[in-house]
């Protein structure tokens, strides 16, 4: 089947160039990284991933982590395994 739909779509300037970035790491072109998400909409008949929207637990781990506030450091798996209790 030849592809001539065109999908037509804005994106933030920044999430456009980070995400380019990361296809082109993968090998992976734009439009066959979108052919792929619409070929699993149509698998799954939906979104490939659950969209949810954080508790307030889970969004306070979300900031605290990306200020680096509130993390443990192990010097190995052992280390963190029993620190877990594990």
């Amino acid at each position: 089947m030849s592809k001539n739909a065109m999908i037509r779509a804005r994106v933030e300037d920044d999430l456009k160039k980070d995400v380019e970035d990361i296809l082109d790491q993968i090998g992976v072109s734009p439009s066959e990284a979108i052919n792929i998400f619409y070929k699993q909409i149509k698998l799954r008949k939906g979104l490939p991933f659950p969209v949810a929207i954080p508790n307030k637990t889970t969004q306070k781990t979300f900031e605290d982590t990306d200020s680096g506030k509130n993390l443990k450091k192990f010097k190995n798996k052992k280390d963190l395994f029993d620190d877990l209790g594990i």
